[in-house]
């Protein structure tokens, strides 16, 4: 589908094309790729995972999503591409009619930015929704916010990368700050704080907690389901989230497991009933091999990634941190890094990268007051009300 949609450009137009076929939809994951080629903190994701987050028939999220994408093209060259999302899971728990944009780059030229934008904008409308809000993808586990600090800066895996001009387009467009992450450095410290090694003995001892350690990944597979219904749980009341389902667990499942070093899992259980109530997972960093692997896995791409989960590496991502809501504030935290710190010291590991953290989400913010830490990038979602 070509839409209507024309702007004069330097004596030729830019059309929109909207994604119709799996062939348009690799060129919509490639376009970033082309984009930022080269580009020295750009980490690109894998274009088979891309893919198969955006397509309907693979991505469980699209039990209760719906979305549309659009490429920008001026002559035969694309110049833009844009993602619309109505998660309706999230519009329910939050009593909401909002749209999502995401999956979003383009050249520095407002024109081909008004055109992404306004072309959303409508779908969006047509849609029934009043407000607009993003980046954001279908789930939590998707790419979030817009880098509006730190451009100078490599990311994680779990975060995209984009021009510093982004921000100024999207003021332009009439959009405006919604919500904030923050990254940071952390140091890791050569021994256990003094402060984490009494809290984890005492709230073993009063909530009746044990560390698990899974010594294969049959074992961690058996407490999946446990570990996605605590994340339910723990991100429930965050910005934007919406509630994993019993099929996205499963896909989850599937895709992340086999993928973890088991040594850098912590699981905080509960030993009257087995329950989970913290976890914290830690992954050696990523982003150099994905940088070059170059978003495929063939032919060398496997090698790059494998080298850097079990070779050496001084980078380590904080992937994910969650304490049940009846045991936060009560230092369920320190146990988690009471079990970590040695592991990642074992492995000779220099500074953490946290992953985007609310900067609404005070919580999760104190437990690096006894870390020296540096906050190095910043993320924002912005919202339009329609």
């Amino acid at each position: 589908m070509v839409l209507k949609i024309f702007k004069k450009l330097n004596s030729k137009f830019i059309i929109l094309k909207e994604v119709s076929n799996n062939s348009s939809l690799k060129k919509f994951v490639l376009f970033s790729k082309k984009l930022y080629k080269g580009h020295p903190y750009y980490v690109p994701g894998l274009v088979m995972d891309e893919l198969t987050t955006l397509r309907k028939d693979k991505n469980p999220a699209f039990e209760f999503c719906e979305s549309v994408y659009y490429l920008a093209y001026r002559g035969t060259q694309i110049v833009g591409k844009i993602a619309g999302i109505i998660n309706h899971r999230a519009n329910e728990i939050w009593n909401q009619r909002y749209a999502r944009f995401g999956f979003v780059d383009f050249i520095d030229d407002e024109q081909v930015s008004k055109a992404l934008f306004e072309a959303v904008e409508k779908w969006a409308k047509d849609k029934g929704m009043n407000a607009i809000h993003g980046p954001l993808g279908f789930t939590g586990l998707d790419h979030e916010g817009l880098l509006i600090l730190g451009f100078n800066q490599l990311g994680t895996m779990a975060t995209t990368y984009n021009f510093s001009y982004y921000e100024k387009h999207l003021i332009k467009a009439g959009y405006k700050k919604d919500q904030d992450w923050k990254e940071f450095h952390i140091q890791i410290p050569k021994y256990i704080p003094d402060k984490h090694c009494r809290i984890s003995k005492i709230i073993t001892q009063r909530y009746g907690l044990k560390i698990v350690k899974c010594k294969c990944v049959k074992q961690l597979f058996s407490y999946a389901k446990k570990i996605f219904e605590l994340l339910n749980k723990s991100y429930g009341p965050l910005y934007g989230y919406s509630k994993f389902s019993d099929k996205q667990i499963e896909y989850y499942t599937k895709i992340y497991i086999p993928f973890l070093r088991l040594k850098m899992v912590t699981l905080i259980v509960r030993e009257l009933d087995d329950a989970v109530i913290g976890i914290g997972i830690a992954i050696p960093s990523l982003s150099k091999a994905l940088q070059k692997a170059k978003g495929r896995l063939f032919p060398f791409g496997w090698f790059y990634l494998l080298k850097s989960l079990y070779g050496k590496n001084k980078i380590v991502d904080l992937y994910l941190i969650g304490i049940h809501p009846k045991y936060q504030n009560k230092g369920v935290n320190a146990l988690l890094f009471y079990d970590l710190i040695p592991i990642l010291n074992t492995k000779k590991f220099l500074y953490a990268e946290s992953n985007p953290e609310l900067e609404s989400n005070k919580k999760v913010q104190l437990q690096w007051n006894y870390f020296s830490t540096e906050h190095v990038r910043t993320r924002r979602a912005f919202i339009k009300h329609l």
